[in-house]
């Protein structure tokens, strides 16, 4: 699996522990926090790929923060599951409304904690499951960690192939190199935006073994698209 890091907000310990436990052997990194003040600086040094966030917290609650996190620009497209007690149709709207993605009603199983993870991951952050991806010629495939045209295998290195899984699941769309960063490098790690050409350069000549090459299109000014109708 993609590696995906989860952020766990959460004041009760033995339940955070159980989540941590279960998340863990699904194969997911885990980190945790107490209340939304602990997990503030977590969040500022390295966003995670998906929050799961309790409602009712000490200090600031957690439908308050989701509040806050749609808020925010770097936050704003961040996969938020709510975690609650509260069983009611108008809290979960509420939820809903204020920025959750989802909501788990406590309590919950092991079970339906990673269906619900999975869920939300093939919707808001495809690049993080284990999907095949085809588009045109090209299949990738995470499980196996290969990419093939017409049934011959492209070599890539780790960085090219997550740029690649990263373009196939949003496909037609231009990143700046500064978005492409943050999204497939991780907002985290501090490199010079001219990195991205190198890496788009190896993807390129990978791609041109197959005669794809120009799925991946540069958009003068604005960065970089893929596309599986190759430009011609």
């Amino acid at each position: 699996m993609p590696e995906v890091r989860i952020l766990v907000v959460e004041d009760e310990p033995s339940i955070i522990k159980l989540i941590q436990f279960t998340l863990e052997q699904a194969g997911f990194q885990v980190s945790s926090a107490q209340s939304v003040e602990a997990a503030t600086p977590l969040l500022s040094a390295e966003l995670p790929d998906l929050v799961l966030l309790d409602w009712m917290l000490p200090g600031i609650s957690g439908i308050q923060f989701a509040k806050q996190l749609r808020a925010q620009e770097r936050t704003r497209d961040l996969p938020i599951i709510l975690l609650t007690a509260r069983s009611e149709d108008t809290d979960k709207e509420q939820g809903l409304n204020l920025g959750a993605d989802d909501y788990i009603t406590k309590p919950f199983s092991p079970r339906e904690l990673i269906a619900r993870i999975n869920a939300l991951l093939r919707r808001r952050a495809p690049q993080k499951t284990e999907s095949q991806i085809q588009a045109g010629d090209l299949l990738l495939d995470p499980a196996e960690h290969s990419v093939s045209a017409n049934g011959r295998i492209i070599p890539f290195g780790p960085t090219e192939f997550k740029l690649l899984h990263f373009f196939m699941t949003h496909a037609d769309r231009v990143y700046s190199r500064r978005q492409l960063l943050d999204l497939v490098w991780g907002d985290h790690i501090f490199v010079e935006e001219r990195t991205v050409d190198v890496h788009i350069r190896r993807l390129r000549k990978g791609l041109e073994t197959v005669g794809l090459e120009n799925m991946v299109q540069t958009v003068r000014g604005s960065g970089y698209r893929f596309s599986a109708t190759p430009a011609q």
